[in-house]
Formats: C-alpha cells, sequence, structure tokens
C-alpha cells in the first residue's frame, strides 16, 4: 500500500475506521436507520462491546452505520473494507480477487464478493445530461472479449460484450453495456445522457449520422481512410478510455461473465471520474467512494445468480 495508506488511522484501526466511515455518511451527526431520527441517539450502553452501535431513544431499536450500505451483515473487519476500497479506487487499472485475498488475508471467496460489492457501490442511478453549450462529448463503440467470442457480420462485430462509451473532454465519462452495436441500442444512450446544445464528435460509423443532427454540431473523422484528427475533430479522448478498460480487462480481469460487466465498467468509470486531473487524489476517491454507499446493498446470493467472474 502507499505511503499514505500507511499513515491513515481508518485503515489499520477498526474503531478509526468506524469514525471514518461515520463521518461519510453522517456529517451532521448519528442517524437511526429504523426511524432516520437524529434527535434522541447515543451510544449503546451496558454490556455491549460492538464498535459503532448506537441506540435511538426515539423507536428505541439499536443502529450501527453499517446497516443500508455494502457493509451491512458482513463479518469482515471495517477497516479490511477500507483497505480493499482504497485499493480498488487506486489501482487505474483494477486489482484482482486473487490479489485482494492475498493482500488482506481474506478468503477469495470474501475477496470476490468485496469486490462486487464496492463495484455495485460504485454504480450511478441517474445522471443529469452530458455536456452544454461549449462542451464536446466523444461517443464510441468498442468490443470486449476475445476474438473467438465474436462473429463478424454485416455492420460489425456481432457479439453480447459491445460497450458503449461516451466522453466529456474535460470532463466524465458514462459507459454502457449494449446487446450489439446497432442503431436501436446505441442512439437512445446518445439521446438521454448528451445535452443537445452539446458538440457531438465521433468517427465516420454509421451510428451517429441521423442523431448527431439533434446536437448543436456533429463532426467525425474518418478512421477509415488514416484519418484521426482534423481540427479539433476526434475521437482521442474516448479512445484513451477505452485503452485503460481494455488493459484492466485483459492483464487483470483477464475474463468476465456478461452480466457482471456493468459493475465492472461503473469501476472504470469511477475512477475516471473522479481523477487527479479533476483534482481527486486516492484518498480523496476512497472517501468519494465511501459516501456512495448507502442503498446500495449486494448479497452473495444475488452476486452468484450467474456464472462468476474469473480472479
Amino acid at each position: 500500500m502507499s505511503k499514505s495508506v500507511l499513515n491513515s488511522p481508518h485503515f489499520h484501526d477498526e474503531t478509526a475506521a468506524y469514525a471514518f466511515v461515520e463521518s461519510k455518511l453522517w456529517p451532521h451527526g448519528p442517524v437511526c436507520y429504523h426511524c432516520k431520527s437524529g434527535n434522541r441517539v447515543g451510544k449503546m450502553g451496558g454490556k455491549s462491546t460492538r464498535i459503532g452501535l448506537y441506540k435511538c431513544y426515539t423507536c428505541r431499536k439499536p443502529f450501527t452505520v453499517k446497516l443500508g450500505t455494502i457493509f451491512e451483515a458482513s463479518h469482515v473487519e471495517m477497516k479490511l473494507w477500507l483497505q480493499a476500497i482504497h485499493l480498488i479506487c487506486s489501482s487505474k487499472k483494477g486489482i484482482s480477487s486473487n490479489q485482494l485475498h492475498r493482500t488482506l488475508g481474506v478468503t477469495l471467496k470474501t475477496a470476490w464478493f468485496m469486490s462486487h460489492r464496492i463495484r455495485e457501490a460504485m454504480r450511478s442511478g441517474s445522471f443529469a445530461p452530458m455536456g452544454g453549450a461549449g462542451s464536446v462529448v466523444e461517443a464510441d463503440e468498442t468490443f470486449i472479449g476475445t476474438k473467438e467470442g465474436m462473429k463478424k457480420a454485416r455492420g460489425g462485430y456481432h457479439h453480447k460484450r459491445a460497450v458503449v462509451s461516451l466522453v466529456q473532454r474535460g470532463g466524465k465519462a458514462r459507459t454502457f453495456h449494449v446487446d450489439r452495436a446497432v442503431v436501436s441500442d446505441v442512439v437512445p444512450i446518445v439521446k438521454e445522457n448528451i445535452a443537445r446544445e452539446t458538440v457531438l464528435m465521433t468517427d465516420e460509423s454509421g451510428l451517429y449520422i441521423r442523431v448527431g443532427k439533434l446536437f448543436a454540431d456533429h463532426r467525425s473523422v474518418q478512421h477509415g481512410i488514416g484519418e484521426y484528427v482534423r481540427g479539433d475533430a476526434h475521437t482521442n479522448t474516448v479512445e484513451g478510455y477505452f485503452s485503460i478498460f481494455k488493459r484492466g480487462f485483459k492483464g487483470i480481469y483477464q475474463h468476465c461473465a456478461e452480466k457482471h460487466l456493468h459493475r465492472y465498467l461503473a469501476e472504470f468509470d469511477f475512477r475516471y471520474n473522479n481523477r487527479i486531473r479533476l483534482g481527486v487524489d486516492d484518498l480523496a476517491r476512497t472517501s468519494n467512494a465511501v459516501k456512495g454507499f448507502v442503498g446500495k446493498r449486494l448479497t452473495y446470493r444475488t452476486a452468484r445468480g450467474v456464472q462468476a467472474a474469473s480472479a
């Protein structure tokens, strides 16, 4: 781990770990999970030795900061959770379950489940449109998987791991797994996620010809004839983003089941959207991740409902 982690008590002391999470999820003090009251709440007294246990004297029920979050019902120490979150947040191309298992000293099964819980919590529920007046959003599609998993068909590669990315220059990215890279799957994503005042940048793909007319301007470059930049027209930003998660999938994760793909894409989006260039360092990225963990619990049964990703 980095030196900054070694100097942070919440990564090594359980009481400090709870205090850190509480400061992010309860910035104005403890709030009862059951009745949502924060007026008559106090530390649990008596014989209880549980760290972070509170009692609400309005509904008279006990609670901790873990309830309603990815930490709920987990027997893993909070400090190990924070270490795992930091490792995933600070590893540009991701970190495998095997590596988490070795680093944290938990079982491989636990490491796998922790990583999926964290990825699930990194997903954003709703979005305001990207771009706006004076902004440029680049759109492109790519494919994740081996050549053996692709079928060459009219109009491109048709297989179930097509990915569409929208990247705002100097801003954030949104990535979507679609059934196929065809107009009916791609165009609704572009319409719903990009403000009409935006300049849309794409390659020469026919997917964007009609939808491009809805925006302030639509510029494209012709990769097929070796044109990659024409003035300020290019898709280098989204191509650079693709290169990051493709290296992660190929070198770190190697393979993932299709129904887990959206979580992996959310992980790469989260790191990109909380990157150094936007003023977010590794510790701040970890802090931002913790703030988004409320109401995003993923049970082990749900996570294992489809074939698991390889470690």
